[in-house]
Order: C-alpha cells, then sequence, then structure tokens
C-alpha cells in the first residue's frame, strides 16, 4: 500500500510540475502586457520543417524532424513516428504481449510485415531477441525497432503511396529514417551529449541512459566525420495472466460420458499466472564520413551497430484444465458452460505445472555499411549510386527450462476481460514441488543483405516532363532459423534434487494492477539456481545431434534484380510522377521434410531431409502522384500504384514446429505468392495559417493475394509423451481482401507558445469472406498538447488504437484489446548549452488484455508498469 500511493504521487507531482510550468509562463507574459519577438525554434521550428517537406513532396508522405524526436518521450524509432495519422506500433511481433516498449510499427491497419523499413534508403537488417520470433512460426519481415534509438534519427520520412524509385516491398507504405550527415551541420564542431536515469515503477529500479555525438567539418564544408555512441540500460518487469489455447473436450472423455453436453466444449489448455523479469542493455553507434572533392562529387561511407543484450527469467504458474480433461480424464465439478466454452469448474486433483525459464543469453544485433556517392556529370545528368551490406542476428544461447509438478486441486473461473480466478484447494503453492520435466537449449536466426544500387537523374527542362529518373537496384537476401539444440531430462535429471531453492517467492505486489483478486503466494527460483541445475550432468540429455529440432528450422534466399524509370511531370498549379518498377525475385527455400529415401538420421525427432524449392517471378509496378495547388493554402493529391511484399520467412519456410504440452504447431507453405494490391489515394491539405494545417485522406487497397492463417489437424510424434500425438496446426494461405480508411489531420500553433496537434483514422480491412485482416485496428487517434518558450517547453500526448487481431496462435485467434497510452515530456533550458529533460511513458499503467474469438475467451492480461526519464541534454 505505501509502495502504490508513493508511486501515484510521484505521478501526481509530475502532471503538477507539467501544469504549473505552463501557467507561470502562460501569467508571466499576460503581466508583460506588450508583444515581444519570437525567434521561432525548437518544437515549432521541426514543425514547421516537418510540414513544409510535407507540402512540396510529390507522394503521400508524414515527416518527423529531429527537434521534435528530440522534445517527445521518443527512446526509439516506433515512438518517434507513432503519432503520425494512419500509423499504429505495438511491443511485440506477434502475440507475445509485449515487454514495454515499441517493437514493431505498422501502416494503415496493415500488419508490419505489409510496410518497408529502410535506413536512408536501404534495407536494414534486424535481429529479435525474443525465442518465439527467432523459430517457429513468428519469424516476420518486419524490423525490429527496439535495436533503433531515436538519438540516430535526423528525420523519418513515412511514404504512404509508392513511386517507381521507392525500393519494393511495402504494400501500405514505406518508412524512411534519415540519419544525419555531417556536412549538414551549420558549426564546424558539434559535441551533443545526454545523460538520463531510467526508473520502471514495476520493476522499482533506476538504469543509466547515455547518448553523444560528434560532428567536425572543415571550414570550407568539404569534409566532415560524424560519430554517435548509445548505451541504454532498462529493468523490466511484466505481470501478467495467460490463457495458453483453447480445446475441445473430447467425446470420450469421462468428462463427455458424465455429462454429454460437454462434448465438443472448448476449455482453457492452461491458465497461468506469469511473472517476467529482465534487465536489458541496449549499446551502439553510428559513423559517418562524408567529402565534397569538387562541387559535381559527393562521397559518404557511414555504419551503424547496435546490440541488444536481453537475457530475462519467466516463471509460470499453470492450472491446466484441459489435460485434467482430456489427459487424466478427470470429470469437472461446477461446471459452468457459457458461449461453448467452459468458463468455470473445480477439480479434485490437478495436472498443472510450473514453468521456469531461464535464458541468461537472448539478445539481437544489427549493422550495416553502406558506402554511396552522387556525381553531376553534366548540368542536366546527375548520376549517384549505393552499395553496403547489412547484417541481423537474434540468439538465445544457454537457455534452461525447468517445471515442477503442482499438487492439490484446482478451481478456475473466467471473467471475460477482467483476470481468470485460479486456487489450488489442498495445495502447496509456496515451495518448490517435484521435477515435471527439463529442456532448454539454443536457437538463432539469422537476416542478411548485400545489396547495389545505381540511379540516375535527367533534368530535360522541358514544358510538361522536368526530368527522368531511372536506375537499377540487386540484392541478395538470407535468412535462417536455426534450433541446434532443444533438451530434455537426461537419465538422472528425474532423480536428482530439483535447483537450489533460497526461499524466493513472486513479488508481494504481483498482478496488483491487472484487476481481479490474484494471488502473489508463489515460489519461484533464482535464475542461477536453474542455469547451475541446467549445467549438471545428466539432468539434460545436452547431445547436439540426438536434441537437434530440424523440424523449427529453414532457409530462405532471396536475389532481386529491378529496374526502374520515371518521369517528373509538371505544369501550371500541378506536378507529379509516373513510372513502372520492374522486379525479378528468385527465391530457394531449404525446409526439412521427415522421411525421405536418403534421409538424415540420428535426432530424436525422426529422419529427416533437407529439401530444397525454387521459384522465380516477376512484376511489374506502375505508379502515378499528381499534386494540385489549389490555391496558395490548398493542395489536393492523388495517387496510384501496385505494390508487393513478400511473405514472412516463416510463412516461407514451411517448417512444422510444435508445442508438445498445448498440443498446437505452426507450420509454412513454400509455395505462398507474394501480397499483391493496387492501391489509390485521394487527399487535401489546407495550410490556413502558419504552422497550421488541416488534412482529410481516402485510401483503398485492393489486395490480390494477402496472406492469411488456416487451422488443421496432424498427427506428429509428442516428445514428451514419447508417442504419437493430433495436433492443431496452424499454416499461412494466399487469399484476397480490402483495405480502406480515411485519416484526418489538424495541428496549428495556438497564440505565441501553445499549440495543438490531433489526427483520426479509420481503416476497414477485411478478408474475402468477412475474415479479419490481421493488425488491422478500426480506429486510431491521437491528441498533442504542447507549450514552447525560450526557456522551457512541455508536451502531453494521448493514443488510442482500437482492437485488433494479431494473429492466431494454438489453434485459436488471438485479439487485442483497445490500447490508450498517455506520455509526456517536460524540458528547461537551464542555459544556452544545458536543458533538464525530464520525460513519462505510458502515465496512465493501461493493461494489455487479450482474448480469443470473443471476450468469453480471454487469452492474456500484461502490466509493464510506468517508465519515467530524467536527465541532462547538452549541447556545444
Amino acid at each position: 500500500m505505501a509502495r502504490k500511493k508513493h508511486t501515484k504521487t510521484a505521478i501526481a507531482a509530475a502532471v503538477s510540475v507539467l501544469i504549473m510550468g505552463v501557467s507561470v509562463q502562460a501569467h508571466a507574459q499576460d503581466v508583460a502586457g506588450e508583444p515581444q519577438t519570437v525567434i521561432v525554434t525548437g518544437v515549432r521550428a521541426a514543425l514547421e520543417q516537418s510540414l513544409r517537406q510535407k507540402r512540396n513532396a510529390d507522394a503521400v508522405v508524414e515527416v518527423v524532424t529531429a527537434e521534435d524526436i528530440g522534445k517527445m518521450p521518443d527512446k526509439n524509432v516506433a515512438d518517434a513516428i507513432q503519432r503520425l495519422p494512419g500509423v499504429n506500433t505495438q511491443s511485440s511481433a506477434g502475440g507475445e504481449g509485449g515487454f514495454g516498449e515499441n517493437d514493431r510499427v505498422s501502416l494503415r491497419g496493415t500488419s508490419p510485415s505489409l510496410q518497408q523499413t529502410l535506413f536512408n534508403g536501404h534495407a536494414i537488417s534486424t535481429g529479435d531477441w525474443f525465442l518465439l520470433n527467432q523459430i517457429g512460426g513468428n519469424v516476420g519481415r518486419s524490423s525490429s525497432f527496439s535495436l533503433l534509438p531515436s538519438e540516430l534519427v535526423g528525420s523519418v520520412v513515412v511514404q504512404k503511396s509508392a513511386t517507381a524509385d521507392l525500393v519494393e516491398g511495402g504494400v501500405s507504405g514505406a518508412i524512411n529514417v534519415i540519419t544525419r550527415r555531417p556536412l549538414d551541420f551549420r558549426q564546424q564542431l558539434t559535441v551533443e551529449g545526454s545523460v538520463q536515469a531510467n526508473y520502471n515503477d514495476l520493476s522499482d529500479k533506476a538504469e543509466p541512459h547515455l547518448s553523444g555525438l560528434v560532428n567536425w567539418k572543415n571550414a570550407g564544408n568539404t569534409a566532415g566525420f560524424l560519430l554517435q555512441a548509445f548505451s541504454e540500460k532498462a529493468a523490466v518487469r511484466r505481470d501478467g495472466q495467460e490463457i495458453l489455447g483453447y480445446t475441445p473436450i473430447s467425446a470420450t472423455s469421462a468428462a463427455a460420458v458424465a455429462n454429454p453436453r460437454l462434448a465438443g466444449v472448448m476449455v482453457p489448455t492452461f491458465i497461468g499466472a506469469t511473472l517476467f523479469e529482465q534487465v536489458k542493455k541496449r549499446t551502439g553507434g553510428a559513423f559517418d564520413f562524408e567529402v565534397r572533392p569538387s562541387s559535381a562529387l559527393t562521397l559518404d561511407v557511414n555504419g551503424f551497430y547496435s546490440e541488444l543484450k536481453a537475457p530475462h527469467q519467466n516463471t509460470n504458474w499453470l492450472a491446466a484444465p484441459a489435460n485434467s480433461i482430456n489427459g487424466s480424464n478427470l470429470v469437472p465439478l461446477n461446471a459452468t458452460v457459457r458461449n461453448n466454452t467452459l468458463v468455470a469448474a473445480s477439480f479434485a486433483s490437478n495436472s498443472g505445472e510450473v514453468d521456469n525459464i531461464y535464458r541468461p543469453e537472448a539478445g539481437g544485433e544489427s549493422w550495416y555499411l553502406d558506402f554511396n556517392g552522387k556525381f553531376r556529370a553534366s548540368e542536366n545528368l546527375t548520376l549517384s549510386g549505393k552499395l553496403g551490406k547489412t547484417h541481423g542476428v537474434g540468439y538465445d544461447r544457454k537457455d534452461v527450462y525447468y517445471q515442477n509438478n503442482v499438487d492439490g486441486g484446482m478451481v478456475y473461473a473466467l471473467n471475460g476481460l477482467s483476470p481468470a480466478s485460479v486456487s489450488y484447494p489442498g495445495g502447496n503453492t509456496t515451495s518448490p514441488g517435484s521435477t515435471a520435466w527439463a529442456g532448454g537449449g539454443e536457437a538463432q536466426s539469422v537476416d542478411q543483405e548485400k545489396y547495389a544500387q545505381v540511379d540516375g537523374d535527367w533534368r530535360t527542362r522541358g514544358a510538361l516532363v522536368e526530368s527522368v529518373r531511372f536506375g537499377a537496384r540487386f540484392t541478395d537476401h538470407h535468412r535462417t532459423a536455426e534450433h541446434p539444440l532443444e533438451t530434455r531430462p537426461g537419465p538422472v535429471g528425474f532423480s536428482n534434487p530439483g535447483p537450489a531453492w533460497n526461499g524466493q517467492m513472486y513479488p508481494s505486489d504481483f498482478a496488483d494492477n491487472l484487476g481481479g483478486n490474484l494471488s502473489s503466494s508463489y515460489f519461484k527460483y533464482d535464475g542461477a539456481a536453474l542455469g547451475e541445475w541446467g549445467a549438471v550432468p545428466g539432468n539434460r540429455l545436452l547431445d547436439y545431434t540426438l536434441r537437434h529440432n530440424w523440424m523449427d528450422e529453414f532457409k530462405v534466399r532471396e536475389k532481386t534484380n529491378a529496374l526502374y524509370a520515371m518521369a517528373d511531370l509538371g505544369g501550371d498549379g500541378w506536378s507529379g510522377n509516373i513510372g513502372l518498377r520492374a522486379i525479378e525475385t528468385r527465391q530457394t527455400t531449404v525446409v526439412n521434410l521427415a522421411g525421405g529415401p536418403n534421409p538424415i538420421t540420428g535426432s530424436a525427432f525422426g529422419a529427416y531431409t533437407p529439401t530444397t524449392f525454387e521459384r522465380t517471378y516477376r512484376d511489374y509496378l506502375p505508379s502515378a502522384n499528381l499534386k494540385f495547388d489549389v490555391r496558395p493554402d490548398l493542395v489536393v493529391r492523388t495517387a496510384l500504384a501496385k505494390t508487393i511484399a513478400r511473405p514472412d520467412y516463416s510463412a516461407l519456410g514451411g517448417s512444422v514446429s510444435l508445442n508438445d504440452d498445448a498440443l498446437s504447431g505452426s507450420g509454412g507453405n513454400v509455395n505462398l505468392d507474394p501480397v499483391r494490391s493496387t492501391n489509390f489515394d485521394l487527399s487535401a491539405e489546407w495550410y490556413f495559417a502558419p504552422k497550421a494545417m488541416l488534412s482529410a485522406g481516402f485510401f483503398y487497397m485492393d489486395l490480390r493475394s494477402i496472406v492469411a492463417q488456416g487451422t488443421s489437424t496432424g498427427t506428429y510424434y509428442n516428445n514428451k509423451r514419447s508417442a504419437l500425438a493430433e495436433y492443431q496446426i496452424t499454416s499461412p494461405f494466399n487469399t484476397s481482401g480490402t483495405n480502406k480508411g480515411v485519416e484526418l489531420s489538424y495541428q496549428q500553433p495556438l497564440g505565441q507558445n501553445f499549440g495543438f496537434l490531433a489526427n483520426y483514422t479509420y481503416a476497414d480491412g477485411e478478408l474475402d469472406g468477412g475474415g479479419e485482416l490481421l493488425n488491422s485496428s478500426k480506429n486510431t487517434y491521437n491528441l498533442t498538447g504542447y507549450f514552447e518558450n525560450e526557456r522551457f517547453s512541455a508536451r502531453l500526448a494521448y493514443n488510442f488504437r482500437s482492437a485488433y487481431k494479431a494473429g492466431v496462435d494454438r489453434g485459436a485467434s488471438q485479439h487485442v484489446d483497445d490500447m490508450p497510452s498517455l506520455a509526456g515530456s517536460i524540458n528547461v533550458k537551464l542555459t544556452e548549452n544545458l536543458t533538464l529533460t525530464f520525460d513519462a511513458l505510458n502515465i496512465t499503467n493501461e493493461t494489455i488484455k487479450m482474448y480469443a474469438e470473443s471476450h468469453d475467451r480471454p487469452r492474456a492480461f500484461y502490466s509493464n508498469g510506468r517508465t519515467f526519464y530524467l536527465g541532462l541534454r547538452a549541447k556545444l
């Protein structure tokens, strides 16, 4: 109680400081009485620059500049753009619920995999630290923004309508992160740095954030060098309840025999009280060396590296209603059925378990090295080129998984979108039970691309065609998923004592933020003790041949050749472009198929044969963008284009990943076509005052080959039961659908120091036959208010995203319920070169709520707590 009171007081104090600061500054202006000269800098200058770039663009774009990012509570690039119209963010790649930081970005109510993330116009490889995004059915194409700190950014351009010179791969658009270049700085020497303390009120820990930048250029502005570095540490605690899927009650079970109306009724597979704990550290930097030996030639080499070390421990106390009925043949008492779901029941005994997972070496890294140049060959012809490589890896090593048996009875009751109640009458939850199972192992996902590009710009200076742009691009992309070791109990794993337990328990305030009446009286192990138990010889089978899980593995290689030509058009009061991009994709997929005439043997998962599938396909993507300057303050745009996005890697991989407890799995489809779409945009922008705009736009996507998820049953070997079992398998297929919507946006300064931004997006996406489009939130809106003068600035930003389908897991849909968020920032300029900063994220401490097909089948509840940043930013 004391801790809760302290947290509320801290938030109230922060809000009070914000309100008092704004009030004091406004009062000071009223007292002064006379108009003062205002130099437009800071946030307002950044907003003006963003509007200028948006207005001048021929395509439909949104822009965020560095000053915007620096003055908002933006800790990675996803944070920086989440308040733009048509942009959605989520804190996970799939249905794992998220870990307190924006990790994926989607555009206009589509999947994150349907947008293309670029750095300075080229691809950037990703590295996912969470195991479920490295192997199995959730290895996507979207970039993990948790590796991309906002300090790297000069601006971010979200391009919503396609142009022929834009790298293909984004059906819904492209996010181009533009870094700062040495010769763009105003001063000959620039030094910037920041020091922050990061505090999360759920983990109750403070950690440091450090970043720095040095940029030098010569007096002639012909050579310059930029160097950036960052080190950011954060303590994460996530309290949650997970309902891990639903299973039909078998008609031959004792429960259905005793009560026939229970046959086919869906019952929760597991109901878990899950505690996730982590201290993660993101380190890295960037460099850029730029030279301009003559006015006609510019050469640049730049690179970036980021590593996220993300060790973590997850403890999950699991009640097992489905296993109790279908596995242990128990008859539930006091059974309550609603909407064909067993929402409440009690059992004399329990088939549950305690999952203890320790991943001491989980993480990811991403880097690129890029060389580019620009040469003005003549007054009318400019040539440019780009050559580089990008590499990403997500890894999980020395993973230890240990399970305890649970004694006593079990009673549960689902409560819709409030946490379920679970108890274990007669059982002991405060000390470890016997060994039920053990495992762990290693996994890795590698993503890399080599690219080369050449472009030309020929100024024709004609009456209609102002210039012609043309070019070619070549890529060689590799993605692999590797699972070389998945252990099981060894010869003495069940007879040896379990991990050493030193009396550790769940935090006393566990699940306080989730609502409901959830218990915190659960034991937990120390992570190091789990690691020590797993390393004892004989406790686990550490055999890389016998325990090689080839079913989770695949390799995908894509080589692309692209050509494009585009004409920039213009006339009296209008401009635009029209072009064509042609791409050939050569796809090679290697998957492991069970059996075969000459299989590889020795794995406990069966004999297998690596099998290669090859295909080549071509796409021709015409595009047209037109902008009409109806009046000096009114712009009307329209765009029409064909676009593609290649399927997720796990969708193509074809491998089968199984969960032996839930009897579920996921598989791929090597014959999937890319997602192809015809997109149409129509919008109007009214620049009715300086730094102000009111806009409205309509978009439509005709999705000809969207990838959807379906379920089927299959028989596979169950490693834990040492017998064949029937599994629910989720696998992808091509279908068609549409996505249409409206975007509204308004921003305006109020007086000399205040300002307001608001936007709303309506997206209506569905598959043919009425199925749901993944990640499609019908309603998204953002409200931001700010105050800024020469010494003080403050912002409050509210974001709302309505419910959406995140995917299919264990044979059931996974929906994320309505999700609001509130963030704020305060900046006080102490001196000309030193600024005090305070940022707050998730101020209202929202709970992530997930459900299956209806609210009567909840899937998860997660709380990550509030996060505060207090620091100093210096600039010389």
